[in-house]
This record gives structure tokens, sequence and C-alpha cells, in this order.
């Protein structure tokens, strides 16, 4: 596959090399023809505008088309991509395209309408250090910061109103609207910030350079922040805590943030004060723990939300990636079921229980190892408990509460009792999916007859031993 770019503009912007590349090519195809230069591509061009008006996100379009384009690659042998501009800059489909290993691809350059841009704000993007922000992904890509920020693809009043909300402390000075850059159209003026939205009519051309903001975005955050490090350098209490002395400490606000979410009413919403109160007190923990790994040079807190913010896109690989995955988009307990078999791949473990804290209360434990088991399917269809059926959370609790009795009456200690039942299920869990290693057996694809067989022989050595 040849990926090309057709310029900022005009069809007078597109290189005479990539000219020379949709002459070659029989099989043309196009991310969008609304742009001036799609003409230069004839009228048997297949483009993908059919897929923006049935798709939900942006995301589903861009894996849509890549999924389309690997596939007519695969066909027709040798196919032509294009795009609007540069296929290096905003171009979230050659992205993929060039992460993907079915098909190989070659990208040409070509002109970007961020070279127009600069040529038309008269400044070096290298000196003055701006940063380009996808007005889309506005409030995370451009969060602490003040500019100055190139905001491209403000395709709409929504957006262009969306930024204009994000922004706390407006920039004192007039912002530049960049629209259709190298077209005869083409408009570039100085607009006060609070008349963005009255004055600016945004299409899919249009762009704004933000020379300076007065405080960064997301700036509450962003403060915050900076309030835990002056804390923890001006604070006696706060200088001398460790990840170890603040455990009990993370252990307690956990426990209030649940307590305030069992108080929650969610048809009313009452309790959402507290709710918000107590997730606040659960994030000074993250912070702070965050910040004291920084002081020993180890992590900061963007290092955990780029890890989770990596981990979240790895396992979601249907939503993310051009990779088919029908079980992450079926319903929630195979998306479940997924997230578990990627994890386990991910993290090199040899069984889906590994990982689980051993330091979880008896309880919680048994209820994470029930969770991970139904992920392969290995529990038995019938359980005990079944035969009192408990219909409510009040009844089940009644249950609980009598076994606990019992048990203390009768010279018994639950929790001891629930660990050591917890210890003999982990061992059968992972003794069937040892043995179905050494079979070359898929847990996660077998069929139910198969892991009965597998269960049974697993019981029955267990009980000779």
């Amino acid at each position: 596959m040849t990926v090309i770019g057709l310029g900022p503009g005009e069809p007078s912007f597109c290189s005479a090399k990539n000219l020379t590349l949709i002459e070659e090519h029989e099989f043309r195809y196009v991310r969008t023809t609304r742009h001036p230069s799609s003409c230069l591509l004839g009228p048997d061009v297949v483009s993908f505008d059919y897929i923006y008006e049935s798709s939900d996100s942006f995301e589903e379009v861009y894996r849509t088309i890549v999924i389309e384009l690997i596939a007519e690659a695969k066909k027709n042998r040798k196919i032509l991509y294009a795009v609007p501009g540069s296929p290096f800059l905003a171009e979230k489909t050659v992205q993929l395209l060039t992460e993907q290993t079915e098909v190989e691809v070659e990208v040409f350059p070509s002109l970007s309408f961020v070279d127009l841009a600069w040529s038309s704000l008269g400044i070096d993007p290298m000196e003055v250090g701006v940063r380009i922000v996808d007005a889309h992904r506005f409030i995370t890509e451009a969060a602490g910061d003040r500019g100055p920020l190139l905001v491209t693809q403000i395709d709409s009043s929504n957006i262009l109103a969306d930024i204009v909300a994000v922004v706390q402390s407006p920039p004192t000075q007039p912002v530049t609207i960049l629209q259709r850059l190298g077209l005869e159209d083409e408009k570039v003026q100085e607009i006060k910030w609070d008349d963005l939205t009255e004055k600016v009519k945004p299409d899919h051309l249009t762009s704004c350079f933000i020379p300076h903001l007065e405080s960064p975005i997301a700036s509450e955050l962003q403060k915050f922040v900076e309030l835990v490090s002056e804390l923890r350098i001006q604070c006696p209490w706060d200088a001398e805590q460790t990840h170890s002395s603040l455990t009990s400490h993370l252990l307690e606000e956990t426990y209030e943030v649940l307590e305030a979410i069992e108080n929650f009413n969610e048809e009313t919403g009452e309790g959402s004060e507290d709710l918000e109160e107590e997730l606040g007190d659960l994030l000074f923990q993250v912070v702070f723990h965050s910040r004291i790994a920084a002081d020993d040079a180890r992590f900061d807190l963007t290092d955990v939300t780029k890890g989770i913010h990596e981990k979240l896109r790895r396992r979601h690989p249907g939503i993310f990636t051009t990779e088919e995955d029908p079980l992450m988009n079926d319903n929630p307990d195979s998306a479940h079921k997924r997230w578990e078999e990627l994890k386990k791949e991910e993290k090199k473990r040899s069984s889906v229980l590994d990982g689980i804290p051993d330091s979880l209360p008896a309880l919680a434990y048994t209820q994470k190892i029930f969770e991970k088991s139904k992920t392969l399917d290995l529990l038995d269809e019938e359980i005990a408990i079944d035969r009192f059926l408990p219909e409510t959370d009040e009844e089940l609790g009644k249950i609980f509460l009598d076994l606990v009795f019992w048990a203390a009456k009768n010279g018994f200690e639950a929790e001891r009792a629930l660990r050591v039942a917890n210890s003999k299920f982990v061992t059968f869990i992972k003794s069937i999916e040892t043995l179905a290693e050494d079979r070359s057996v898929d847990l996660f694809s077998a069929d139910n007859k198969t892991k009965k067989v597998l269960k049974e022989e697993i019981r029955k050595r267990d009980s000779k031993d």
C-alpha cells in the first residue's frame, strides 16, 4: 500500500512525486473527498466518507477505514491511499496502518497545513515552542499547558464551545483563527476570546492559535498537584511520610469511598457531595504516593497516568487498534473474559488467579477468585448455598452472619477457614490450567465437555492424594 498526502489546500500544493504516484496506481482510495485536492485522484476514486456517516466515534471511523484498506490491499495487490495535508501529522489512519503487519505500507511526505499556518502567523514554531493540539482531545492533550498552542480540527461550533468552556482563565490578548489556508477564500483573523463562539463559524479547515493562557488547562488538577508538592516540602508531617507509613491511610480512605458509594442513591443523586469528597481524599493518596516516588526519582504522577492510559488501550484492542476482537464488543461478560485473557498474556502469568493480593480479607479474596475463575467457565453450575435460595442482600448477609456465629460457637475461626478453602480452590483451578497446558488445550476457547473432563480428572487425582 502506498500512502500519500494531498497537501494543505488547492491542487497546486500536491507534490510532483505524489502526482506521479497517483498516475501509477489503478486502485485509489481517499479518506475523505472534503478536500480541494481530492479531485486529483480522478472520478473512480473510492472515498470513505460513508463511514463517517455510519459510525458513532472518530476512533471507530479510523479503525473501520484501516480494516477496509487492508482488505482491499490483499485483494488488489497494490493500492494508493490519500489523506488531506501530510500523512505524518494528525492522521490516525496512517498511524494504524504503519503499526499493522498484514500489509506492507510505504508513506510519502507532503506539505502540511501547519506549514501554511506558520507562514500566516509569521512565527518559527521551534523558537516559540508551539504545541499542536487536536480540538477533539483538547482537555487531555493540552492539560497543564499555558501555550502557545495551535488547536487543529475545530470542525464544529460544539467543539469550539467546549474549548472555550474548559479554559478557566481566558487569554487577555486576541487569538488567531485560521480558516481554509491555501484556498481562495482563506481567512486569518484575530479575535478576542470572549467573541469566539459568536464570530467564528467553524468548518473542517479551521484552527486556532493561542499565544498564551493565564492559567494551565485543567488548572484545578494542576494546582492540586502543586499543593501536594508544597505540603511535602513545608509540612513536617507530610515530609516524613513513606509509602509504608501511608498504608493505613490509603486503606481507610478506600473504605470511606466504599461507604459513600453504599450510601449513594443512584436515582435521586442523594449522597453525591459525600462521594465527591471521599473520592477527593482518595485522589490525595494517589497524588501523595506519586510525589513520594518522584522525590526518590523513581516515577511521578505523569508516569502513573501514562501507564494506566497505555494499559487501558492495550486491554481494549478491539477499540483502539485494527485488530478485530468481537469478544470485546459483544457483552460485558465476554469483554471481562477477554480482559482477563489479555492480562494473563501481558503479565506472563501461568494462571488467571495469579496477581490476587494475599493481603485481601478472606471474603474479598473469595470474591476475586470467583470472578477470575468464571472467565474460564470452570465453576460448578450448582453451589451448595443454592438450596437456601437467598433473594436479597439482607437474606444473604443473614446467612453469612449465621455461618460466622455457628463457627464461633463451635470453635472455628471463620476467617482462617475461608482462607484454607480459598487456598484449596486456587490449587484446584491451577491444577486444571496446568493439565490443560500439558494437553495443549486453550481453556478460554475449550467447550464445556472438555473442561468437565479436566475437572473430573483433577478431582480423582486429589481424592487419591
